[in-house]
Order: structure tokens, then sequence, then C-alpha cells
């Protein structure tokens, strides 16, 4: 049995009158840019995530790129982050001009280390001392939350803003000390993709920032216009970052589907977690699953950690079996980034997660047969 990696069109087909509805309704306004259909998956948003902004976005690096506009980041400036991650994480830092500092992952949960993170800030290399950190930028990868109580910690200490990347992580709770946080709630503003691949995934590009300062707020819907307050009036240098009205149409019809997705799969996370118990397949280690939340874990990617990686992969790709390897070059080796001063070595637990993992299908509409194909394969790989 062939079984995809993603199969949005088993998505789309049980939605598409209403979908096609919302579309037809911005068609027949010919309102494309901005307006009322923004506006209300922006209110959507905001209630969804239990704070009072959210700014539609053109993209989830536009978000990103937006945030650290919105604190004023620029050359001289640096931001923590992770190697482990999504190129938008490191390239929406080193575009406007300042310095990613790394610290290492947890090796579990593929997420920023806190105690990397408190190593790095209080005795940072020799050769990193001169840059000065402004922002934190944890990253809540494969859809679950970094470990954020001991980073507000280390951020509030430091004098750090903090802006969290959860492009694959809408929805994911955390047990704050404060209570139960959805992703991109905890810092000071947080970035959203809506690329079509996430969870909540549009018919193109599309992204968003949630904040709890009305002051960013109103810096977000500034710079997504052009840095423009009225019309030909430029306060900031800035861009074009705006979400389409017809992406936000189709956004709005799946946001109400988005928990039932959620819960279809941690159902598939947890199928595949009892099946390769006792074999050499590292399955993913939901960190919060102890707790009383009802999304410890989103599972944007359910990723496995094998042996021989390469070997399985092409295993797999020749079986029919859907996989993918994120990532396979962390950060701090991207050509790119050379001139940054990074070297191989300096993060192994980023190094050798990108040499181990592998991401199975884990989308909503898979059967249990689908599944079961997976499951086969990947242990006929493994041996």
């Amino acid at each position: 049995m062939k079984v995809p990696l993603l199969d949005l069109k088993a998505q789309y087909a049980p939605l598409r009158e209403e979908i096609r509805a919302a579309m037809d309704e911005v068609c027949d306004a010919q309102q494309f840019i901005l307006g009322t259909r923004v506006q209300a998956f922006e209110a959507h948003v905001a209630a969804y995530c239990g704070v009072p902004y959210a700014v539609g976005l053109s993209s989830g690096t536009d978000a990103l790129l937006a945030a650290l506009m919105a604190l004023d980041i620029g050359p001289g400036d640096a931001v923590v982050t992770s190697p482990f991650t999504f190129f938008a994480t490191l390239g929406s830092i080193v575009r406007l001009g300042a310095f990613p500092l790394m610290a290492d992952i947890d090796p579990l949960t593929f997420n920023l280390s806190p105690a990397g993170v408190r190593v790095l800030l209080e005795n940072p290399p020799h050769r990193l001392k001169k840059h000065l950190p402004k922002v934190l930028l944890p990253v809540h990868l494969f859809g679950q939350c970094a470990d954020m109580d001991p980073l507000l910690d280390l951020a509030r200490q430091h004098g750090l803003h903090v802006v969290e990347d959860a492009a694959q992580a809408i929805g994911a709770e955390y047990p704050a000390r404060t209570g139960i946080c959805k992703a991109g709630t905890l810092g000071d503003i947080g970035c959203f993709s809506f690329f079509p691949s996430k969870n909540l995934g549009g018919f193109g590009d599309g992204g968003m920032a949630v904040t709890r300062a009305a002051t960013l707020d109103t810096a977000l819907r500034t710079i997504r216009v052009h840095g423009s307050t009225e019309q030909y009036r430029h306060e900031r240098l800035s861009g074009n970052f705006r979400l389409d009205a017809l992406q936000a149409a189709v956004l709005d019809v799946k946001l109400k589907h988005l928990e039932n997705w959620h819960a279809a799969r941690r159902a598939h996370a947890e199928l595949y977690d009892r099946a390769f118990r006792g074999s050499a397949v590292q399955t993913p280690r939901a960190a919060y699953a102890d707790h009383t939340l009802t999304n410890h874990h989103i599972y944007n990617q359910y990723v496995i950690r094998v042996p021989e990686r390469d070997r399985v992969h092409a295993a797999l790709q020749k079986a029919g079996i859907g996989c993918a390897i994120y990532y396979p070059v962390p950060m701090h080796l991207q050509p790119c980034f050379r001139d940054l001063g990074y070297r191989s070595g300096d993060f192994p637990e980023s190094e050798q997660a990108a040499s181990e993992v592998l991401a199975l299908p884990i989308y909503p509409e898979l059967t249990e047969a689908m599944q079961q194909a997976v499951v086969d394969e990947v242990l006929k790989a493994v041996g």
C-alpha cells in the first residue's frame, strides 16, 4: 500500500462546499486586501489563542520578520535561538542585520535547551561576547512547546524580549506556572504559519502574529502596510506583509475543525507509539503528556529517530511510504551562514538529530490500514 506523507485532497473533500462558498463571498465583494474577512479571522484566532490581539500577515516568515521589526531589532543586536529549525527562523534575524546567538537543543524534544541558553547567556564563548542579546526566540518544533518557564525566567533575568516561533504549533498547550497557556501567547509576540502543510493550512502562504500588548499590535499593523499609519504617510521603513482576504476566508473555515484534527493526529501518534515499542525506532517524546492538557502535542510532524536514517529513508520511498527529513542540515552549517563563524561540532545534539530524524505520515485522514502499512515498512527497513 502506498501512503503519502500528506494528503491535502482528503482534507479538502468534506470541506469543499463550505470553502468555495466562503471564497465566493470574497469574490463577490471584490475586497481582496485586508478588510472584514481578515478582521474576522484575526478575531477568531485571538479568541482561540486566548489573547486580545492577532495580526494577519503574508507568511510565517514575514510574521517572524515583522515581530522582530516591531521590537526594533537591527544591526548590533543579537537574538538567541536554536540551530535545529526551519530556515525562516535564522533568515529573519540575519535579514535585519542582527546576529543569531545559538544554543543547542534538548535531544528528547528537539526544542531549545534552557540549560544551553543559560550557559550561553552567562558564559558565552569568547568570540560571541561582543554580541549583545536583545531577544530570545524559542521554536516550538514539530507541534510541541519548548520548555517556556525556565526560558522566560532567563529572559527576565537578562532583560530580553521573547518572540515565539510557533509556526508548527498553533493550539499546542504548555503547563506554565501561571496556568495552561497556548503556544505563541507566553512571550511578547507569537508567530504562526499557515503554509498548506501546517495543521491549519491555507491555499498558499499566510501567517499571523499574536500579542497581549496594544503597542505591539499597533506596530505590527503599521509594519504590514509599508510602515504606513495613513495613506502615503510612512512612519517606519517596512514592507508589504498583508494576509489576503481569500486566505483568511479559507483559514476561517478550517479553524473550526482544528481541534478535531489535533485529536486525530494525537490518536495516530499513540498508534505509532504502541507499534514501535521495543524496536530500534525511537519515537517522539510528548514532554507534557502527564499534565492535564488537551493539546500537549499537536504533531505537526511525527518525527522518529532511526539508525542508518538515510538507508531507511530510501527504503521507505522505494516502498511508496511518504516520509521526509526535518531537517538534514542544522542552521549553523548552512552555506549562507558560514560567515557567522559557527563550525561543525558546535551543537552536537542538533547535528546528531539532523543525522537521525525521519518524519512519518500523521495527517488526520490516515486510516488504520495506512498506518499499519507505514509501521510494517519502517520495521522492515530498520531490521
